[in-house]
């Protein structure tokens, strides 16, 4: 009678060991949550299969197996990584994937990059990305996404780097973005999104946008964020002038805003602005620049390169432009500059030293400068700088000089109409 109880007490232990192992076993064989399988099925699902080429990431996901347990293995080459059984980055390769995303729900509240870039996926944005809490990265670049841009992705409060540029999205850029108070990176361009372009002055540590190639409107916004370093907005159809706010941007480096409709006075402070290097303003409709007040022998400047061609702009060649230490690069071409070419810019073209950089080019050409090609400038041999002085009324200047070639000078009826012009 005693001997049932223990051996009924053995084979209790045995069994509760058994169900231990199976756990532990059952856990170890299942290293990705349930939730972020489903996800992955279904995204998978999302991609027309005819365009899963062989050797493609996903061509390669095969759910037989554990997606975590797996990663670079011959079933799931590449595309994801994982954390303690989460996923937390889905990075595509460039394969040609094409399909909607639209239906998707985004289910990974884990996933920390999301980079489908250079692919064919097509269809809106849909709103449940915003599912994706913890994302800081989100790259769309390079697809045919087509719609408006989500205002639920401006719940994204976590998101360091979004990536939009060269798809087919139209509307306005949402307020919401002001949400984003952890954005770095902003790149919109090539898209057909119009409208005027919000403030987003919360983003406090934006530091690079690019919104160029759309039908953005209105006025540069006077309160964009002063972490900017660059900023560009080439190829829209923004008008007004340069906000003063732009003054207090102390990281700044890069201006892009040709082709636009600006207009007016280019003002004084961009060019002693105390960290912008690269200043492009061609193709819009300025009309003058404002000249800062400046010692005989320099300025306090960074600029390296400043672009201010194809405008309007008339009166002498600014002296100062020729004073500025780190300037290589003036192109001052297709305006109404008339006169004579200062001493300051031959001097910056011929020569350079250890405290001040020389004109490695400079290009004049399509004004109205008259008089005599200065000594030094015709001393000049091809190949030596990028002089560019063709298209103007200067009393000789043939075609056998590298610098006078590819537009003859005005003819003397041209130049003194526009002489008479002159106020």
């Amino acid at each position: 009678m005693s001997q049932k109880p223990k051996h009924m007490s053995l084979v209790m232990a045995s069994l509760v060991t058994l169900y231990l192992l199976a756990t532990l076993l059952s856990s170890a064989e299942s290293k990705t949550y349930w939730g972020d399988v489903t996800a992955l099925k279904e995204l998978k699902n999302s991609v027309d299969a005819k365009s899963m080429r062989p050797g493609s990431c996903l061509s390669t996901w095969d759910f037989s197996v554990d997606p975590c347990d797996s990663v670079f293995s011959d079933t799931f080459t590449c595309g994801l990584r994982c954390v303690s059984g989460r996923v937390t980055e889905l990075s595509f390769d460039q394969a040609g994937y094409s399909g909607s995303l639209s239906s998707f729900s985004f289910n990974l509240p884990y996933l920390h990059t999301l980079d489908l870039s250079g692919n064919y996926f097509s269809g809106p944005l849909p709103d449940s990305l915003s599912n994706l809490t913890h994302l800081t990265r989100l790259a769309l670049s390079a697809n045919s996404f087509s719609g408006s841009i989500p205002d639920s992705l401006g719940s994204l409060s976590l998101l360091e780097e979004l990536l939009l540029d060269g798809n087919r999205l139209d509307g306005s850029v949402p307020v919401s973005f002001n949400g984003l108070s952890n954005l770095k990176r902003l790149e919109i361009q090539v898209n057909n999104i119009s409208g005027e372009f919000p403030d987003l002055n919360s983003l406090k540590n934006l530091y690079f946008l690019d919104a160029s190639d759309n039908r953005i409107s209105g006025r540069i916004p006077s309160s964009l964020p002063e972490s900017l370093v660059q900023i560009s907005m080439r190829n829209n159809l923004i008008h007004g002038t340069i906000p003063q706010s732009f003054k207090l941007f102390n990281s700044l480096q890069v201006i892009d805003l040709t082709h636009n409709k600006l207009s007016g006075s280019i003002p004084s402070f961009i060019f002693t602005h105390q960290s912008l290097q690269q200043l492009t303003l061609s193709f819009n409709g300025f009309t003058s620049l404002d000249s800062p007040y400046y010692s005989p022998l320099s300025l306090p400047s960074e600029l390296i390169s400043i672009d201010l061609s194809n405008n309007r702009i008339q009166g002498v060649l600014p002296l100062f432009l020729g004073l500025l230490p780190k300037l290589s690069a003036l192109s001052l071409e297709n305006n109404n500059f008339f006169g004579m070419i200062p001493t300051q810019y031959v001097w910056k073209t011929v020569s350079s030293g250890s405290e001040f950089a020389g004109f490695q080019r400079l290009l004049l050409g399509g004004n109205f400068l008259f008089g005599v090609v200065p000594g030094p400038l015709m001393a000049l041999k091809p190949g030596s700088t990028n002089l560019q002085l063709a298209g103007n009324c200067f009393s000789w200047c043939p075609a056998t000089l590298f610098f006078c070639q590819g537009q003859e000078q005005r003819s003397p009826t041209e130049c003194r109409k526009f002489s008479r012009l002159i106020p």
